[in-house]
C-alpha cells in the first residue's frame, strides 16, 4: 500500500505560526509544529520567516510534503523597496494609528462609494489606511516602496525563493486591502496611487485552487513543493470548519470574527460589514470586533483566578444582574472606536461580585459580536446555527452563555487549528485539481460538542445594545 499524499496548511497569526500536515485525501492530521511570533503590532515581517521555519521544523519537516498553502492575518501592510526589503515595519491589522487616515479617506470619496466599490468602509485595519499614514509620516521611506503585499502574500513569495517582480495572492486577502474589488474581481489601482503619490506593483490575484509555483530550496526548506494561493484566515477558516449554508461562524481569538459563506456580494456603508470575498469564488461577509479573548484574560488578572475559575465565577450567577460592561480594552474595530477604552455600567451593591464582573466580561464579548450576526441577518444571512470555534470558545461559560446571547443553536467542535486545516485543505486543492471533501474529519460533525439552544435571555443583548448606544451618543 502506497504511502498518503501529504499536504501542509500554515496559519501565520498575530502572536504565533502553527504548520498542520495532513493527508490529502482524507484531511487527517500526522503531525505538527508551531513557533511564537513576537509581540507588537509593526513587525519585521523576517520574523514569521524565522517562526515559520522553526514551526516547519516542529512539525518534523516537509520533505515527505507535496503542496503546502499559508493562512495569515488580514490587512497587514508590506511595503518594501526595489531591493525587496522593507520600507518600514510591516503594520499589523491591530495597529490603530492609521484611524485618522481611514477617517480621512472615507471623508474624501463617502461612505458609500468605498461600500459600493471594495465591498467595506475603510477602518484602521485596513492596508490602505496604512499605506497613507506611511505616506504622510515617512514620506521619504514612502517615495521608495515599489512592491505591497499582504503577510500571506510575502510569505507565499518568500517559500518560491522570493522572485523579483513576482508576487501572487488570492481574491480572499485582496479584498480586505480596500483597494480591491471583491464582486469585479480587480484592483483599483488609482487608489494606491493617491494615497502613496505614485504606482506601485501589486500581486497578481490567483483563483481558488490555483498555484504559482514550487517551493525554493533554502535552509529548512525542500524545493519543488507545490505552493498554493494561500489566503486570509478568516477564509482559511471558513474552509477549515467545513461550515455549510445555514451556518455562521464566530471565531473567538485574539480579535472576534463573525462571517459566512455565501453567493451573493454584500455591501454595507455603515461600515459594519466586511464585505469580502471567500477561497471559494464566493463572497465572505464578516464583522470583526478588536476585543475577544483578550477580555478574558484581562478578566482573569483583574479576578486573581485562572480560566476554569473564570468559567466557575461566570455560571455561579444566571446573569450579569444588570451590570454591563463595553470591553473596548484595545479601542474597537466594530463599532469604529479606534480611541476608546472600556467601561462598567448599572453597578449596584448587588451585582458589585466577582461573580457579577465574569459574567459580564463573557457577557460583553459576547454581545458585541451578537450585534454583530444581527447585522448580517439584516443583510439576509442565514443562521440557523453558530459554530463557535477559536481559543476562547474552549470555555464551557463562554458556549454556555453564547447559545443564550445568540439565540440559535451553538456548535463547538473539537479544539481545533481550523486555519491551518483550512489552509491544507487548500493545498490539496492545487495538488489534486478539486476542493476535497474533508467533512468527516474537520467539520464539527464527529466528536464535537453540540450545544441545543438553551433558556434564551433575550434582555442581556437589549441592556448591552441600550448601554452602548447611550455611550456613543455620549461620545465616549
Amino acid at each position: 500500500m502506497s504511502a498518503p499524499r501529504l499536504v501542509a496548511g500554515i496559519d501565520s497569526s498575530t502572536q504565533s505560526v502553527k504548520v498542520s500536515i495532513r493527508d490529502a485525501a482524507t484531511g487527517e492530521q500526522v503531525r505538527r509544529g508551531r513557533a511564537p511570533h513576537p509581540p507588537g503590532t509593526a513587525v519585521d515581517p523576517a520574523a514569521w520567516w524565522d517562526a515559520l521555519i522553526l514551526a516547519i521544523r516542529d512539525a518534523g519537516g516537509l520533505e515527505d510534503v507535496a503542496a503546502i498553502s499559508v493562512g495569515a492575518q488580514q490587512h497587514g501592510m508590506v511595503a518594501l523597496d526595489g531591493s525587496g526589503d522593507p520600507v518600514f515595519p510591516a503594520l499589523l491589522w491591530n495597529d490603530n494609528r492609521s484611524s485618522v487616515d481611514a477617517d480621512a479617506l472615507v471623508a474624501e470619496r463617502g461612505a458609500a462609494w468605498w461600500s459600493a466599490q471594495t465591498g467595506s468602509v475603510p477602518v484602521a485595519s485596513f492596508t490602505v489606511t496604512k499605506l497613507r499614514w506611511l505616506a504622510r509620516n515617512h514620506p521619504e521611506s514612502a517615495s521608495t516602496v515599489t512592491d505591497v503585499m499582504l503577510p500571506h502574500d510575502w510569505l507565499t513569495w518568500k517559500l518560491r525563493g522570493s522572485p523579483t517582480g513576482d508576487t501572487t495572492t488570492d481574491r480572499g486577502d485582496a479584498s480586505g486591502t480596500g483597494y480591491f474589488s471583491p464582486s469585479r474581481n480587480t484592483y483599483l489601482p488609482d487608489v494606491v496611487t493617491g494615497v502613496l503619490g505614485h504606482d506601485v506593483r501589486l500581486p497578481r490575484v490567483l483563483l481558488p485552487g490555483d498555484s504559482p509555483g514550487v517551493s525554493a530550496a533554502g535552509p529548512g526548506l525542500p524545493g519543488g513543493v507545490l505552493v498554493a494561493a494561500g489566503t486570509g484566515d478568516n477564509m482559511a477558516a471558513a474552509l477549515g470548519v467545513g461550515a455549510g449554508a445555514g451556518d455562521v461562524v464566530v471565531s473567538i481569538g485574539t480579535s472576534g470574527t463573525v462571517f459566512a459563506s455565501c453567493d451573493v456580494a454584500t455591501a454595507d456603508d455603515t461600515g459594519i460589514i466586511a464585505g469580502f470575498a471567500d477561497a471559494r469564488g464566493g463572497y465572505l461577509p464578516l464583522v470583526c470586533t478588536l476585543n475577544a479573548s483578550r477580555v478574558l484574560d484581562a478578566a482573569c488578572s483583574v479576578l486573581g483566578v485562572d480560566y476554569p475559575g473564570l468559567d466557575r465565577l461566570a455560571l455561579s450567577v444566571p446573569d450579569a444582574d444588570g451590570l454591563v460592561m463595553l470591553p473596548y480594552l484595545d479601542g474597537e474595530r466594530t463599532p469604529n472606536l479606534p480611541d476608546a477604552s472600556g467601561s462598567l455600567h448599572g453597578m449596584t451593591r448587588s451585582n458589585s461580585t466577582p461573580a457579577h464582573y465574569a459574567r459580564a466580561a463573557m457577557e460583553g464579548m459576547l454581545c458585541g459580536l451578537a450585534a454583530g450576526l444581527q447585522a448580517l441577518q439584516a443583510h439576509a444571512v442565514a443562521c440557523e446555527r453558530v459554530i463557535l470555534i477559536g481559543g476562547g470558545a474552549q470555555s464551557p461559560a463562554v458556549a454556555q452563555i453564547a447559545s443564550s446571547v445568540f439565540g440559535v443553536p451553538v456548535a463547538v467542535p473539537q479544539p481545533g487549528e481550523y486555519v491551518a486545516a483550512g489552509a491544507a485543505r487548500q493545498a490539496a486543492w492545487a495538488l489534486t485539481g478539486d476542493l476535497p471533501d474533508w467533512d468527516a474529519t474537520t467539520a464539527p460533525g464527529s466528536g464535537s460538542t453540540r450545544l441545543a439552544r438553551s433558556e434564551a435571555r433575550p434582555h442581556v443583548l437589549d441592556d448591552y445594545l441600550q448601554v452602548q448606544a447611550a455611550v456613543h451618543q455620549g461620545g465616549r
